[in-house]
């Protein structure tokens, strides 16, 4: 259901779409059947002239049994909630895959700041590329991403991905997301935890690219000198890989 609302944009999405609708469904079940049994009641056991109300306290077998039933029918449906949600927060939350990339998420009252890889590919290095509230992403590459906060509980939220993550002041969180190719793009981020009174306004914007437009987009950013600097380096480490290979 949510599919036709936000498309699905990360590997886990499916996952919690779908666990999304089993809780929709099993809850939808029986808010219908109460809701329903609520209003035949009402006609069916109205007021009537003549005809004295009933008593019931709910001692009898069948009357205990009336209770009973659905109580443990609706346990078994919560049973079934913790098991799903057991493997999709593993999936989610634990089970961090190897990254092809990181990104460092910075927030604070009110805006997004990203640091991205630059050519060399590796988080924390010279070549880094800064932005405010745009965040560039290759498609189908896994990265892992450090979350932290400079001043108030703030909430990293990307809903074509399916993942919000609350960032901590004093703590660096770690996540993980691998975009699809299927939302090439400009998408929405925000913030989904109150901030201050600019929290509404607290967006950015998400970038899911080609390989090819990622690579346009990192030459575009990175300053000269810096280019020529990694394309020296590039060019001494395959002088030296080529004299050791004879």
């Amino acid at each position: 259901m949510l599919e036709k609302l936000v498309p699905r944009g990360s590997t886990y999405a499916a996952d919690i779409d779908l666990l999304f609708d089993v809780i929709t469904y099993l809850v939808g079940f029986w808010f219908i059947l109460v809701f329903g049994f609520f209003l035949y009641c009402l006609f069916r056991f109205r007021r009537k002239a003549g005809v004295k109300a009933q008593y019931i306290t709910g001692e009898t077998h069948k009357q205990k049994m009336a209770i009973e039933v659905p109580h443990y029918l609706i346990l078994g449906c919560d049973v079934v909630i913790l098991i799903m949600t057991f493997f999709v927060w593993h999936k989610v939350k634990i089970d961090m895959p190897t990254p092809d990339e990181e990104v460092r998420i910075v927030a604070q009252q009110w805006a997004w700041s990203f640091y991205h890889a630059g050519q060399d590919g590796i988080l924390g290095t010279e070549d880094d590329i800064a932005t405010v509230n745009e965040l560039h992403i290759k498609a189908g590459t896994q990265y892992k991403f450090h979350l932290e906060a400079t001043d108030v509980m703030h909430s990293f939220s990307v809903p074509i991905f399916r993942l919000k993550q609350d960032a901590i002041p004093g703590r660096i969180i770690y996540g993980h997301f691998n975009a699809l190719d299927t939302v090439i793009g400009e998408w929405d981020i925000q913030c989904a935890e109150m901030c201050g009174y600019m929290h509404g306004g607290m967006g950015a914007r998400l970038f899911v690219e080609t390989p090819e437009q990622h690579a346009e987009w990192i030459a575009a950013n990175t300053p000269d000198h810096l280019k020529t600097a990694s394309i020296a380096a590039t060019t001494t480490q395959e002088s030296k890989e080529d004299a050791k290979n004879g």
